[in-house]
């Protein structure tokens, strides 16, 4: 395929995903109480700035526009959320053509596993997260009152849910990386000491709260899914292997030791 081409099939796989992530947002937007609903279930029912009316949470807005602008960024990551399939289909199918054959047996497969982790990365973050949020709130709460705003409240759950999404990427990677050739399972059990020490610090980071929950939790996950990850890869296996390159002058014969061709 020419540069054009090439970028013409872009073009039409982009409309594709942007109109899958258009639906699936006018979807959650249409079911956006629900939405808002389940992702105030881990906030607790003393928090400052919750209260309960006719049976449900209502939690504070601080300008005539935030409340719209909330439900329009949760609908478009809730939308970004259903169209995963769709987009990773589309990702797999631009770059398969740049793979080689076994590899590319291999991209759909990923692809799938990718969202189905990413997906459960989502479930664990939420089961999680009222334990972080429970702390947080509790902190020196004799001395604070806690004024928690639509804008802040869902901004923490939405990085610490991503957090966490990405995290269970982990054994895909590390397995994607092996198969492609550019680590080697030795070099994963020579350096796994300082691969977990590595996770652990991140977890550190990438958590938004200053809790002492969250990157306990994220550190455990990353430990086992590093442990998941490299039984995964002694079962799949390198497929990507670097053939050496063997360069021999004009007249000396390639693995003779450079031994040189007479002519007869």
């Amino acid at each position: 395929m020419t540069l054009v081409e090439h970028l013409e099939e872009l073009r039409r796989r982009l409309l594709f995903c942007v109109a899958a992530v258009t639906v699936g947002t006018a979807v959650a937007f249409a079911f956006h109480d629900p939405i808002l609903a389940l992702l105030l279930r881990p906030l607790p029912a003393q928090a400052g700035a919750l209260g309960n009316l006719g049976g449900g949470h209502r939690i504070a807005v601080t300008g005539v526009g935030e409340a719209f602008a909330v439900v329009l960024k949760l609908s478009l990551a809730a939308g970004i959320a259903l169209a995963t399939p769709i987009w990773l289909y589309h990702l797999c199918a631009f770059v398969a053509p740049a793979l080689r054959g076994r590899e590319r047996r291999y991209a759909l497969p990923f692809a799938l596993v990718g969202a189905a982790l990413f997906v459960t990365g989502l479930g664990v973050g939420f089961v999680t997260l009222r334990y972080p949020i429970t702390w947080l709130l509790g902190f020196s709460e004799r001395s604070f009152v806690e004024i928690i705003t639509a804008d802040n409240y869902f901004t923490f759950v939405a990085y610490f849910l991503l957090a966490f999404g990405l995290t269970f990427e982990l054994p895909l990677v590390l397995t994607g990386l092996v198969v492609m050739g550019i680590v080697s399972p030795d070099t994963l059990r020579t350096h796994r000491a300082s691969i977990l020490v590595g996770l652990w610090t991140a977890s550190c980071f990438i958590t938004p709260g200053a809790d002492p929950y969250s990157p306990l939790i994220l550190g455990v996950t990353f430990t086992v899914l590093f442990f998941v990850s490299t039984g995964l890869i002694r079962f799949v296996g390198p497929v990507s292997t670097v053939e050496a390159i063997q360069i021999t002058s004009p007249g000396v014969l390639g693995g003779s030791g450079g031994a040189v061709e007479r002519p007869g």
